[in-house]
């Protein structure tokens, strides 16, 4: 099917409905996030990836999961118009489920995950902007040209900047105590074990041991 055929049938198969699709899939997740701060659930992401922001919510530090998020949400990004698939799970789900409300939290910022309706409207005006930055990257890069500007590295670039949050965070850990960082230790060899990111796992073995051996505060 021609690229003028497209146009021809409407709204639905032209290139800027792509960002209405994409702002009300981040205003529906980031309205999952604000019901998992208000409530403790909705959230809608792997169980490794939330263990990182209630980290964050209950230990106030949001590094880990601004950092994992965000280096999923910008490699997406420029990743999308490159090779034609927005990745839901990495650019959505963990850039603005995770990585974004982490930021905002870490700022200070917590107006746009205790309000339900800001949380939909805040989720739809990012939603709609990245929306239209890889609509623009499309058309004056890939649209343009025979090249993939190095699509074949973008790939993945997500995952291999989120895998060394892992070893940071158990030695973080190790330095906490040491039942955390045995905590740590093990819940990293198991998340390692099935082939899902480690800071997870390091994450939930902390607060597991964490909660068993309580770090006793000065």
């Amino acid at each position: 099917m021609t690229d003028q055929s497209l146009k021809n049938r409407g709204f639905w198969f032209s290139e800027w409905a792509f960002p209405v699709f994409v702002a009300t899939l981040c205003s529906g997740i980031f309205a999952g996030t604000h019901m998992y701060f208000v409530y403790h659930v909705g959230a809608f992401n792997d169980i490794a990836i939330v263990a990182m922001l209630e980290a964050g919510i209950k230990g106030g530090s949001y590094g880990a999961a601004a950092a994992f998020g965000a280096s999923f949400l910008f490699a997406r990004v420029l990743e999308g118009p490159l090779v034609g698939i927005l990745d839901i799970g990495g650019a959505l789900q963990t850039g603005i489920g995770i990585g974004v409300p982490a930021m905002l939290l870490g700022a200070g910022i917590t107006a746009p995950l205790e309000n339900f309706t800001l949380s939909l409207l805040v989720g739809a005006l990012l939603g709609l902007l990245i929306g239209v930055v890889i609509i623009m990257i499309r058309r004056y890069t890939v649209a343009g040209s025979t090249s993939t500007f190095g699509a074949d590295v973008m790939m993945g670039a997500g995952n291999a900047a989120g895998r060394y949050l892992g070893p940071l965070i158990v030695i973080t850990a190790i330095m906490a105590s040491i039942p955390v960082g045995i905590g740590a230790t093990v819940g990293a060899a198991f998340f390692y074990a099935y082939k899902k990111p480690i800071a997870g796992g390091a994450i939930i073995g902390a607060m597991i041991m964490g909660a068993i051996f309580p770090i006793l505060l000065k």
